[in-house]
């Protein structure tokens, strides 16, 4: 009987302390910010903030020229979003409470444009400005989004829970940058 209770109370512990991660699902695009005389439809992905978008940037339309989607396990991964003329390379460095700690590398072809680290939040999509490119902006965006799917067959299905959550984000960023509380 007392082998028994210290058994459970060890497996209590382990249990206790082990670290539970849950998988997450990111996904990574290179977007063309321009404004057209007849913008096209946003990309799924982008939908949720389509207005926070163009209220940031100052841009009608937002073109995904590449993209990635990758399940995030223990938040070591690291994987491409790639275009015909940019590439941007991700290497989670590890996880917290705060999110994932990335390594961001932003290729023109063969030659690196920039490079930081940076952190990406469950509730916190990453916007970075890049290089002009033609009559418009290239953005960096990177999100948490559980519901996409990690295989090239499924399409995006973002549910309500999940876009307020990105949502919310949104605007907190957008108060950032206009000064608005």
């Amino acid at each position: 009987m007392y082998r028994r209770v210290l058994w459970s109370a060890a497996l209590a512990l382990i249990i206790g302390v082990a670290p539970i991660r849950a998988e997450h699902v990111v996904w990574s695009g290179l977007i063309i910010a321009q404004n057209d005389e007849h913008p096209k439809p946003i990309a799924a992905e982008l939908a949720p903030f389509e207005e926070t978008l163009k209220g940031l940037f100052g841009y009608n339309q937002f073109d995904v020229i590449g993209q990635s989607k990758k399940t995030l396990i223990n938040g070591q991964e690291d994987w491409l979003a790639t275009s015909k003329y940019f590439a941007l390379r991700v290497d989670a460095r590890g996880v917290d409470d705060a999110g994932y700690n990335l390594n961001l590398q932003l290729y023109q072809e063969k030659e690196l444009l920039l490079e930081t680290n940076t952190k990406l939040g469950q509730s916190s999509p990453l916007v970075i400005k890049g290089p002009q490119v033609g009559g418009g902006q290239l953005l960096l965006v990177l999100l948490i989004d559980d519901e996409l799917k990690d295989n090239s067959g499924a399409k995006a299905h973002h549910g309500h829970r999940s876009s307020n959550k990105i949502m919310s984000a949104w605007r907190r960023v957008a108060r950032m940058f206009t000064g608005d509380k």
